[in-house]
Parts: structure tokens; sequence; C-alpha cells
């Protein structure tokens, strides 16, 4: 894997074509895992063709309308004082993320919420939201749907503050009962209510390699454990919000801003 390399790397549909499909239906029967310990890496993208080829032999690749990578689109939202982002980034026990998640091949869209369960786990619900576009605001039965656990008087207040979108695959590993996904081509968005600049950002040539397990690691964690890689502390939204507002605390995200985000150079002032 030399660093010299300036071929692109191979797409995940070409790198996963080997690969026994499973389809959605059967993913969510057989590893739902709404209630999992969620491990994240930031690697080069030259590594994942070395990941792939890693795999057990009975790891299967989701698959929908004959695609094997799924266009994403989330809108993330937040109270006007990001209470959602500094109890995440000061790791505060009752945590909470609320977005809004659009597949764009198939136009569903759904409101999430995430929250922290036990030992380290995170605990997923969601409900879907019918005639949601993606980048639309809650409506009314999303909004409700939150106050029911949230409350009333939090879900009245959230607000737009971040949009995402990225190219995911989804890896099945039926040996340990473990889903893994690969995320590309990832951009950051603001929207009007974040009030920061620049108005996008990206991370050109990384990708964002997530596992899905129960309380041990998959075989996909062990396998980058093996090629040198650590899980980070990386949230879609905690980094995007961080770059894109720089009146924000960076809190624990501020290594992986560092190291990951394209960020632009300060501007040198001249006296």
């Amino acid at each position: 894997m030399s660093a010299r390399s300036t071929a692109p790397a191979p797409e995940m549909s070409t790198l996963t074509a080997t690969l026994a499909r499973i389809d959605l239906d059967l993913l969510i029967e057989q590893a739902a895992l709404l209630t999992r310990v969620d491990r994240k890496y930031v690697v080069p993208a030259r590594v994942l063709a070395h990941l792939v080829a890693g795999l057990p032999d009975d790891a299967c690749v989701l698959e929908v309308a004959g695609r094997r990578t799924a266009a994403y689109h989330s809108l993330y939202l937040d109270t006007p004082d990001r209470e959602s982002y500094l109890l995440a980034g000061r790791k505060r026990r009752r945590r909470w993320k609320v977005r809004t998640r659009t597949y764009l091949e198939t136009g569903r869209s759904f409101v999430e919420l995430k929250t922290a369960g036990s030992r380290g786990s995170t605990v997923k619900e969601r409900i879907e939201l019918p005639g949601h576009r993606a980048g639309d605001d809650l409506d009314p039965l999303g909004r409700a749907w939150i106050a029911e656990r949230l409350g009333q008087q939090r879900a009245a207040v959230l607000q737009p503050t971040l949009a995402t979108s990225y190219q995911r695959s989804t890896l099945f590993l039926p040996g340990s009962g473990a889903r893994a996904t690969i995320d590309e081509d990832l951009r950051f968005d603001a929207v009007p209510s974040a009030g920061g600049a620049p108005e996008s950002l990206g991370m050109p040539g990384r990708a964002i390699v997530e596992t899905k397990s129960g309380a041990r690691p998959s075989e996909v964690d062990r396998l980058l454990w093996r090629c040198g890689f650590r899980p980070t502390a990386i949230s879609k939204y905690g980094v995007g919000l961080a770059g894109l507002d720089p009146s924000l605390p960076r809190l624990k995200w501020h290594r992986t801003l560092d190291r990951h985000l394209d960020l632009p150079r300060p501007v040198e002032r001249i006296a």
C-alpha cells in the first residue's frame, strides 16, 4: 500500500462485485442491531481493497435494486444552544442525536433518534416519514414522535444545523452477525441556522468505516487492527458542525479535525 501511488482507488461496487449479495429485508431480519457497539475508523480510500480482500468467505454486501452502493442524505437537528453537540462532545451519559435520513435511490425518509445505552452501546429508534424529501425540516409527525422521547419543550425548538451526503456500502458478516458500513465521498453542508463559514467541507481520499456489533469486536475490527488502524472519535455531526462553525468548541473531535478534515488554511493577516 504505497503512499506514492496516485492511481484512484477502485470503487466499492467494483471491490465487492464477487461478494454474495443480501437484500434489505434479510439484512434487517438478521442484523438490525439497533442496540449495538459502534466503532469508527478513518482510513485512506486505497486501503479498502485490502479490507475487502481480507473479509471472511461468507461475507455479504447489501444490494438494493441491483446497486451495491447507496446515496444517503442526512439532516441533523439540534437546539439553539447546541445541546446535542455539546453533550456528545463532552461524553455525557444522557446524550442524544436527532436526524432525518433519506435514501436517495428509493426516496424513503426516516426520522432517527440515537441515545446512549449501557456499557458503551448505542440505541437507535426510527420511524418512516411518508412524503418527506431530502433536506426537509421535521414534519408534525416526526416532531411529535421526538417529543414523546425527548420532551415537548426540547422537540419544539429543534432546528436543522447540518446536512451530510455520502455513498455507503454495507457489509454483513454471518459468522458474528455484525455489520460494517463504508462511507465515501462524504460532504458536510451548512444550513442557514448554522451561521458558519465555509459553507461546505469534504474528506477527499478518505473513507469512514463503521463496525456495528455486540460487545465483541467483529472480523472487520480485527482486520483493521492488524493493519494498524484504531477506532477514532468521529461523529459526522460533531466534526462537520465543528468544521463549519469555528465559534464552537472542538471538544473530543479536535484531533480528527486536524488530521482528517479538508479544512482551509487560515488567512494570514498583513499588518
